[in-house]
């Protein structure tokens, strides 16, 4: 299903709006790494509030899944933008050649995390590395390795995740990755019980994540487009944070209809529990914020995690031209 601003933004009023907002809207296609969820809400905000129609966008929300081969539609040229889960499928992007680039970084911290359950020994975060640790093939090849170098954590602790909180419930001895904003929600459902929640950010995993994508042709090409965009989806993030973001929900569950009101109020709850969009550089900078600092050292733990290559020209990956203009700062809550 799509979402479009032409369908959802007719006649609310008009913010933040452009010297250019009477020509003709751009019309560009953000594909997503996911089904609509609430950590895709910034952008459903900005359809839905009009704010990407007063920046002269006309955007078309495409849904990914695994159906859904978003990332080969912008490769080839069939969208412009693109929602991507962290750094490292940027590092990735540059190691085979193919012509991405971040253009923001709309997560402060990555939302991956794991949790175990109260009491049984692993309260805190020293505790986990001798827990059974149930974690799926993407993360032991990523953030996993990285706990493994960094903290101690073992691979013959490992267990195949089968995106089933099952297992996890069954043992209190066993340690769970997920995202803060999703499995802590049905474990709470289903177990019964609050896990203690590890977020991997605030142990030192340095990665932006819900970056925005797009073409290297686009961003040297349509420099004004692409900068439009960024400064809309932050003021979206804002007003989906801090306003009214009834319309942007209503929009999520039509997009995805197993969403529910409970999950949507979780994932914003902790979203801003954790500082997950709006903390560290963004405070000052505004959403989307990113440096080269802490790109260096996100790369510096994949290469000691032998991840990534040492000799990859890493900063290819992203660029800072449309970041850092703070941008919606006013909206934070004072």
């Amino acid at each position: 299903m799509k979402l479009t601003t032409t369908v959802l933004a007719a006649g609310l009023a008009a913010l933040f709006a452009p010297a250019c907002a009477a020509a003709a809207a751009d019309k560009v296609t953000l594909g997503t790494n996911w089904f609509a969820e609430p950590e895709q809400g910034g952008y459903y905000q900005a359809v839905a509030d009009g704010t990407f129609a007063k920046f002269g966008l006309d955007v078309t929300i495409l849904p990914g899944g695994p159906q859904n081969n978003n990332s080969q539609l912008l490769r080839a040229g069939k969208i412009e933008f693109r929602v991507g889960g962290n750094m490292l499928e940027a590092f990735d992007a540059v190691d085979q050649g193919i012509p991405i680039v971040v253009v923001a970084g709309h997560f402060q911290k990555d939302p991956v995390m794991f949790m175990s359950h109260p009491g049984a020994g692993l309260d805190n975060w020293a505790d986990l590395p001798k827990a059974t640790a149930i974690v799926g093939a993407t993360g032991i090849a990523s953030f996993y390795e990285w706990m493994r170098v960094a903290h101690g954590f073992k691979s013959e602790n490992v267990k195949p995740y089968n995106f089933n909180s099952a297992m996890f419930i069954a043992d209190k001895g066993s340690i769970q990755q997920g995202y803060v904003t999703s499995e802590p929600f049905t474990v709470e459902k289903e177990g019964g019980f609050k896990p203690n929640i590890f977020l991997l950010a605030d142990h030192g995993y340095a990665t932006y994540a819900t970056t925005i994508e797009s073409r290297t042709d686009i961003v040297v090409k349509s420099p004004d487009l692409v900068q439009r965009f960024a400064d809309a989806s932050a003021i979206g993030w804002y007003h989906y944070l801090y306003g009214d973001n009834a319309a942007a929900n209503a929009a999520i569950k039509q997009a995805n209809p197993d969403m529910t009101d409970d999950q949507i109020a979780f994932s914003i709850a902790k979203l801003k529990e954790f500082g997950v969009v709006d903390s560290g550089d963004a405070l000052k900078m505004g959403i989307g914020a990113m440096t080269d600092q802490k790109v260096a050292d996100f790369f510096a733990q994949m290469v000691k995690a032998k991840v990534v290559k040492p000799d990859l020209d890493y900063k290819k990956a992203y660029t800072l031209q449309f970041v850092n203009k703070g941008v919606g700062l006013e909206l934070h809550p004072k």
